[in-house]
């Protein structure tokens, strides 16, 4: 079984929710990034979400596509993110790990090559941003002749039509973007994001993981109830703009362990 599958399997008979953390592969730097990495596991995370550096993060607000920029300087690109992956499980972690990247990385890299290198890896799925479900199809078939997941995106402009073909070609657990805008800016209306969950699970048997605009404990507390998990990003990626390199593991597991605690108040842990 798909290690994400496992996860959440695992956390539904618990009563649990899911923490998902995203982190940018390189930052601040490849050996301090892998660091973080393992923090985020051994704190709390049910998942990871290993951003690949882009240069027009268009969906990431400030904080990430400064992470991105950063993580670029220093060399770090698909190739590298794949690397610290394997290096990740050789140290012995099963925390599955999703890939998230834009469409060129991808598409240069060659979605075969994509494909059977991430598997090889260690890598649990695949998250594109800006690749329709309508232009899905080769990345579909290469990532699933190797048993990894195209994890997809809904947000509150998708339409039930549009949900249904988004849930279709989906795996894993379905993104749900709780407020309009980009990563890390404004707050969330939870009643607006309870009608939305409420509504995308009615057309979609994935579980449903929420993320934009979490950044504290009590954001993921109240935010769990109507999911099947949390995803936070910015909070994380930001403790990189104020705490030096060698202290941010300690940070990054603070931060989590924070979350964590957020998510099992709700979520029965």
């Amino acid at each position: 079984m798909n290690r994400i599958d496992q996860t959440f399997s695992d956390l539904k008979a618990q009563g649990r929710k899911a923490l998902v953390i995203y982190l940018t592969a390189g930052d601040p730097d490849a050996e301090t990034s892998f660091a973080m990495m393992t923090a985020a596991a051994g704190h709390g995370a049910d998942v990871i979400e290993l951003g690949i550096p882009f240069s027009d993060p268009t969906a990431d607000g400030p904080v990430i596509q400064r992470a991105s920029q950063r993580a670029i300087k220093g060399g770090m690109n698909l190739r590298g993110a794949l690397a610290m992956v394997r290096r990740f499980r050789e140290a012995g972690h099963a925390t599955p790990v999703v890939l998230f990247s834009y469409g060129n990385p991808l598409f240069a890299y060659g979605y075969e090559a994509l494909a059977r290198d991430a598997a090889a890896s260690g890598a649990d799925g695949v998250l594109c941003v800006d690749i329709p479900p309508e232009e899905a199809g080769e990345l579909e078939a290469a990532t699933g002749a190797h048993g990894l997941h195209v994890i997809r995106l809904a947000a509150p402009t998708t339409t039930d039509a549009r949900l249904a073909k988004i849930a279709k070609g989906a795996g894993g657990f379905l993104y749900v973007i709780t407020r309009l805008g980009v990563t890390g800016t404004g707050g969330l209306d939870f009643s607006d994001v309870a009608a939305l969950a409420a509504r995308i699970r009615r057309g979609c048997d994935l579980p449903l993981c929420l993320g934009f605009g979490v950044s504290t404990g009590e954001d993921a507390a109240r935010l769990a109830p109507h999911g099947d998990g949390v995803v936070c990003g910015s909070a994380v990626v930001a403790l990189a703009e104020t705490v030096p390199a060698a202290g941010l593991p300690a940070a990054v597991a603070a931060k989590v362990a924070e979350l964590r605690a957020g998510v099992d108040r709700a979520g029965g842990g």
